[in-house]
This record gives structure tokens, sequence and C-alpha cells, in this order.
């Protein structure tokens, strides 16, 4: 039988179990979370309401969708996705980020269902999901086929899965590793490993392999001078996100 833990990299969950008090601080060590959040969710809704025909005005969009947050870190994803309505779990594979993500969610008054578990048990398990969220996360695992297959096993047929994370070449190690860690130290040094970065075509790759059907990629793009980030659909040169469907 497959070890359920075979992808988990211990060296990068202590990383983030260090900063895991930080996951709700604006300005603390996941700033660029914050700062990048509202763009994600941009994308993530959109490719939701138009895979599964739903109408963000309503209220509640999402009812009735089982949504997984794969590496939910404090939950800056979980959160948006209970207040529109969907049976959240939020799975991270560092408990250290859990005690956090779980008293900011009751103080919000949201039921989210967090728990300390990595994508091969909740395989194992049987568990099923309309849509995952596994954002920034496959750069941090130490087998990336083997752990998209495990996300594909969790997806209901016609599934959606949302995946972001870093391009891999000089201009994401000046942006992602100099300028974030060493420069506007944004991240403590050693947070990311440029070497694990994949390229869209790779991840590409990586999900058909895994059994997946991409179907859209799109960059976020950082704007120095005006401090904000946007969407785009030709500039995937350093932080990027992917749609792929379980069909």
């Amino acid at each position: 039988m497959q070890d359920p833990q075979n992808t988990v990299d211990p060296s990068e969950i202590a990383k983030f179990e260090a900063m895991a008090a930080e996951w709700w601080d604006p300005n603390g060590k996941f700033k660029p979370l914050h700062m990048l959040n509202p763009c994600r969710l941009d994308y993530i809704t959109n490719q939701i309401a138009a895979e599964f025909n739903r109408d963000l005005t309503d209220s509640q969009p999402f009812s009735g969708l089982r949504i997984l947050d794969i590496g939910c870190g404090g939950g800056l994803l979980s959160e948006p996705m209970a207040r529109l309505g969907a049976e959240v779990v939020g799975a991270d594979a560092a408990g250290g980020n859990l005690p956090v993500a779980k008293l900011h969610a009751e103080q919000s008054g949201l039921i989210i269902d967090y728990r300390h578990t990595t994508a091969e048990a909740l395989a194992e398990a049987g568990e099923q999901f309309d849509i995952i969220l596994n954002m920034e996360v496959v750069e941090h695992v130490a087998d990336p086929l083997a752990y998209l297959t495990a996300t594909k096993a969790l997806l209901k047929s016609g599934g959606l899965q949302i995946c972001s994370t870093i391009n891999r070449n000089p201009k994401s190690y000046a942006m992602a590793i100099i300028g974030a860690e060493v420069i506007m130290k944004w991240l403590p040094r050693g947070t990311h490993e440029w070497s694990k970065f994949i390229t869209p075509d790779e991840l590409f790759e990586l999900l058909e392999d895994a059994g997946l059907t991409p179907v859209d990629r799109k960059g976020f793009v950082f704007n120095p001078l005006l401090w904000s980030w946007s969407i785009s659909s030709r500039d995937l040169s350093v932080n990027y996100v992917t749609s792929s469907i379980n069909n």
C-alpha cells in the first residue's frame, strides 16, 4: 500500500509551522499572500461560477458544493469559500497552522472542517470533493506527480481543481526569492527553493499525467508601481494559476 505521507517534505512543513501565528497579520510574514489574495479569489470564484453555472450575485452562490482547500494554512481561502456557502474542508500537513485557522474561523462565525492531514490520506479514506483549491502547494511537496495524482483521486467526476504555483526562470528567481525574501524581507530566507519551481508547460504535463484535463491558465502579475496584483492571460512569467477538470 502506498505510504499516505509520501509526498510530504518535513523541511517544508517546518518552515510554515514556524510562521503559523502570523497567518492573519496583513503586515507579517504572509503579507505577499494577503496582497495576492483578492486576485486569487477573483480567479477562483469566476472559475467555479463558470464550471458549476453559479450566479456570483447570489448571497451564497456556492451552496451545495464541497470544497477542499489543500495546504489551507491559516484559512485565507477557506473562509471566503465558506462565506459563499460552500461546505469547506481545510487540510494542512503542517499541524501548527490549524489552531490559528480554527480560532479565526470561530471568531468569524464560520463553520470550516479543518484537519491535520494530507491529500494522500484523504484519498485513502475515500473523500470526494466538487472543487479542490491547490494553491501554492505543489512547489513544496517531495513528489509533485504523486501529489497531483492523489488530488485527482479526491475529485468527483466533472470536478474542478485550481492549482497555482511559481514559474522557474531567472525572473522568478529575482522576484520570488531575491525580491520577496532578501530585499523586501516579506518571507524568511529559504521559504522557497527555485529548483522546485515548475513551469506552466511542466505543470500542464503533470496534471495530464495525473489524469486531469487542463482547461485554463493565467498569470498573477505584480505591479511594483501601483503596488497591486492583476490577472493576465499572457504573462505567466512568475506567479500563475491553472484550472483542470476530472473528466
